[in-house]
């Protein structure tokens, strides 16, 4: 019997940032494999007698808290975005597709290419990752729709255990957008007055978000010039736009750290301009060259409310989120989820299977008369490719081939399948993926308890399935005490 590692680890990432219990699918066996328990702390590998490893995702402290460095192909775990080599290659997808680059001008400002949202202010509260999550969400809207996100209804998430002065990370962004609790508009749900009301429905349906490859220059200017903003971090001792820094030129709205510490600021890049001069920084970097951010501090910071962060600046462009597959609430009529805290860690076989190969499944109960439309999971890292199978009834080793593709970059895609499936009311039903992601021993997301103090983990309504080849199964929640991050969409067949 081959081992199975699981490596649980937790993944978030920039000013930062997932549930599932059932019976064993018939005729499916559990490889005998012992839970482990996460270790504190960021980034630690849990060895037990165990044969499942976790992988503890490293963080990063942001502004308002822990920020996470994700393990991704992008040293953050991806926090993974960017041009995906389309799921099943004959399928279109509904949102934006990324073009074939393009000659990249030297300098771009999305402000005079009606691209940038208007600037926000998020007063003294710890809540720059939501600001930059939905700054650039709304830039990917523009200019076709003009659209102002609630940060409140983010950062006050009942899946989420930290508060509005604690800080968060991406991957919490992400768990909230995938799992359509938002967003919803600003004037629904206004900021500051730390309520939030229940029963508000998003107004958009987030169905994929690429994280970039680190300190990809080129990749993020594309990003931006489809997308509009590209989300990033950066550290600083500043808190708001009256503080002072000798990273920081108020005059120029520059700013340049090369020291060692780990992102504590999210903000979005909306432009760039390669002759920027070195002299404008404080303290001058090798050459000239910088980004410009669009920051969450009002607008008597920097020029109006952006900066310019240069080139050679530590942390700029190491964590790089874009949010490249947003859809009208309609898309679907139904998301069958157990992962409402998103990606929390990764799981696999590590050494003892082919490096980056793992089969992970959930089974589902359809709640209506409907039919299998899309499957949706992450890429833990980049170049990676995938088999999607539905297995009707909820058999594992009993399926049928629904897509197959590869994607560029690592993050969260919604994949349409080739072939739909007609479910009926109470219908068992599993989606499984076979999985390849160069180069890591652990490539499954999963959600789960990381002791963290971050997210509230429900194990209790998913029935998740891990296996090496396919034909073996171990169920995840009952053994290693977590979630596979693994959605189905399906639409409702009306009579």
């Amino acid at each position: 019997m081959n081992k199975i590692k699981k490596y649980i680890g937790i993944c978030a990432a920039v000013c930062l940032a997932l549930s599932g219990c059932g019976a064993r699918p018939d005729g499916a066996e559990a490889e005998n494999v012992s839970a482990q328990e996460a270790e504190d702390g960021p980034e630690q590998e849990m060895e037990s007698t165990s044969t499942l490893e976790a992988e503890n995702v490293s963080t990063q402290e942001t502004e308002d808290g822990p920020e996470q460095e994700t393990e991704s192909g992008s040293e953050q775990e991806a926090e993974n975005v960017s041009g995906q080599e389309d799921g099943p290659a004959q399928q279109e997808r509904p949102e934006k597709q990324a073009t074939e680059p393009v000659t990249l001008l030297s300098a771009y400002d999305g402000r005079k290419e009606g691209r940038a949202p208007s600037v926000k202010n998020q007063g003294s509260l710890g809540t720059c990752w939501a600001f930059a999550s939905l700054t650039a969400l709304e830039a990917s809207l523009l200019p076709e729709e003009k659209l102002d996100f609630s940060e409140d209804h983010m950062s006050l998430n009942q899946n989420f255990l930290l508060g509005q002065n604690d800080g968060g990370d991406y991957t919490m962004s992400m768990a909230y957008l995938l799992s359509w609790q938002g967003p919803v508009l600003e004037q629904d749900d206004p900021y500051g007055d730390k309520v939030s009301p229940s029963g508000l429905s998003a107004v958009k349906h987030v169905q994929e978000i690429r994280i970039l490859k680190p300190k990809d220059y080129d990749a993020i200017k594309q990003a931006v010039l489809e997308y509009g903003g590209v989300q990033s971090s950066l550290y600083t001792s500043m808190k708001n736009s009256q503080s002072q820094s000798q990273d920081y030129d108020p005059d120029h709205g520059s700013y340049y750290y090369d020291g060692k510490e780990s992102p504590n600021h999210d903000s979005v890049i909306i432009g760039w301009d390669d002759d920027f001069p070195k002299e404008y920084f404080r303290i001058p970097p090798p050459d000239d060259g910088a980004f410009l951010c669009m920051n969450s501090w009002g607008e008597a910071f920097g020029d109006g409310g952006c900066f310019y962060v240069s080139y050679y600046d530590t942390n700029i462009g190491l964590h790089n989120i874009v949010y490249t597959g947003i859809e009208e609430p309609d898309n679907y009529s139904r998301i069958y989820q157990t992962d409402l805290c998103g990606w929390v860690g990764q799981m696999g076989y590590g050494t003892d299977g082919p490096l980056g190969n793992a089969w992970f499944a959930n089974i589902y109960e359809a709640q209506g008369k409907e039919t299998l439309k899309a499957v949706g999971f992450y890429a833990t890292g980049p170049d990676t490719s995938y088999e999607i199978y539905v297995a009707k009834g909820g058999k594992l080793t009993e399926r049928e081939k629904a897509a197959a593709g590869s994607l560029k970059d690592a993050g969260y895609y919604t994949i349409p399948l080739e072939n739909q499936f007609a479910l009926e009311p109470g219908e068992r039903f599993g989606v499984i993926v076979k999985i390849y992601t160069p180069g890591k021993d652990h490539p499954v997301a999963i959600e789960y308890d990381a002791q963290d103090g971050k997210c509230r983990i429900d194990l209790t309504d998913g029935e998740g399935y891990i296996s090496l080849q396919g034909e073996i199964w171990e169920r995840v929640e009952e053994k290693q005490e977590c979630n596979i991050c693994l959605k189905a969409y399906t639409e409702e067949i009306k009579s």
